[in-house]
C-alpha cells in the first residue's frame, strides 16, 4: 500500500477506514517483527505506516462526534 494522504482516507466509508486500520496494524505487527529479527527492508515504511494510522484514527475521532450530534 502506497503512502496514504488525506484526502484519499476522508472520502473512504467507516467500514473501509475500519477495515484499512486492521491491515495496517497488522503490518506494523509484521514491521516490528522484521525489525527485531533485523530482515527489515525498509525502515521508513515503519514510520509512514504509524502515520498513517493516526491518520485513520484522527479521522476516525472527527466523524464520530459529528454523528452523535445527528443523532
Amino acid at each position: 500500500m502506497a503512502q496514504t494522504k488525506h484526502a484519499d482516507l476522508k472520502v473512504q466509508t467507516d467500514d473501509q477506514l475500519a477495515t484499512a486500520l486492521g491491515e495496517l496494524k497488522r503490518e506494523q505487527f509484521n514491521l516490528r517483527f522484521q525489525a527485531a529479527t533485523g530482515q527489515l527492508e525498509k525502515p521508513g515504511r515503519v514510520r509512514e505506516v504509524r502515520r498513517t494510522i493516526a491518520r485513520i484514527k484522527t479521522l476516525q475521532a472527527s466523524r464520530k462526534p459529528a454523528a452523535v450530534q445527528g443523532a
